[in-house]
């Protein structure tokens, strides 16, 4: 399990008015603030990286779940069967389904009592810890068949690999970090190991689940598209370009329906 669980990062949102924390080291230049930065605390064993819109926790209890069970909740994420088996095997499902939907829903079962803001700012940290751990590796799994990594090098080269991410990503915010899917690695390996006939018929028998959207789903898509409203003053499309968008007003559309058809009456 140890190689599903994240190092301990420290995620805080992208600000001008951001300083440098005492005992990170910001590698070549320091910290600037007009720049991406990625800090290493050695005697901590921590990574802190900013993050462009990433949601602060309001309550002490969110506070301290971010700071202590933030490895109990990936864990939570890796064991989820629906989340593997899409996450992995169905391409037609895209990453905001798994990092959005599925993550966030494992949240709130998990959390219920705390308010949706909280609820959110630990989501973003599951999945942003999720998000950098795969891609590192990635990048250390390239350098070491390059002949770059040296063994006994774990943390400088982990560090290493995500402060090379961060740099070459167009934009490090909270919409990216949504996009990529948390499995994408997983389905590398698997699709190396497994011959095409038995891969096709796998992603079939999950892609069949989801045909239709439950009302479920729907609920959590129609949660997402009230706060895609809120974030850009308008309702999610239907004929949108973006595919995540287009899903959330389906969601959305298909939540109204199910409302009236008293699917959601207790």
């Amino acid at each position: 399990m140890e190689q599903v669980l994240a190092p301990r990062f420290e995620f805080r949102p992208k600000n001008p008015m951001n300083a440098p924390t005492d005992g990170f080291e910001y590698g070549e230049g320091g910290y600037d603030p007009t720049k991406r930065n990625v800090g290493f605390n050695s005697d901590e064993g921590k990574i802190q990286i900013e993050i462009a819109g990433l949601a602060e926790p309001k309550s002490d209890e969110a506070k301290r779940i971010i700071k202590e069970d933030l490895n109990e909740l990936i864990a939570a994420v890796v064991q989820d069967k629906e989340t593997i088996e899409h996450g992995i095997f169905d391409k037609e499902m895209m990453p905001q389904e798994i990092t959005q939907v599925q993550v966030g829903k494992i949240v709130r079962e998990r959390h219920p009592d705390l308010e949706e803001e909280d609820q959110e700012a630990i989501r973003q940290r599951v999945v942003a810890a999720m998000a950098f751990t795969q891609e590192a590796k990635k990048g250390m799994i390239k350098e070491s068949q390059d002949g770059g990594y040296q063994a006994g090098l774990l943390n400088t080269a982990f560090v290493n690999s995500v402060r090379r991410f961060a740099m070459d990503v167009r934009e490090l915010d909270i919409d990216l970090i949504d996009s990529i899917n948390p499995f994408g690695a997983a389905y590398s390996i698997l699709s190396k190991a497994m011959n095409e006939e038995r891969l096709r018929a796998i992603q079939a028998i999950v892609q069949a689940k989801r045909m239709t959207i439950s009302p479920e789903e729907a609920k959590q898509l129609a949660t997402r598209a009230v706060m895609f409203k809120r974030d850009r003053a308008r309702i999610p499309s239907l004929t949108a370009a973006d595919p995540w968008e287009r899903r959330m007003a389906e969601g959305a559309k298909a939540f109204m329906k199910f409302k009236s058809e008293g699917k959601y009456e207790r």
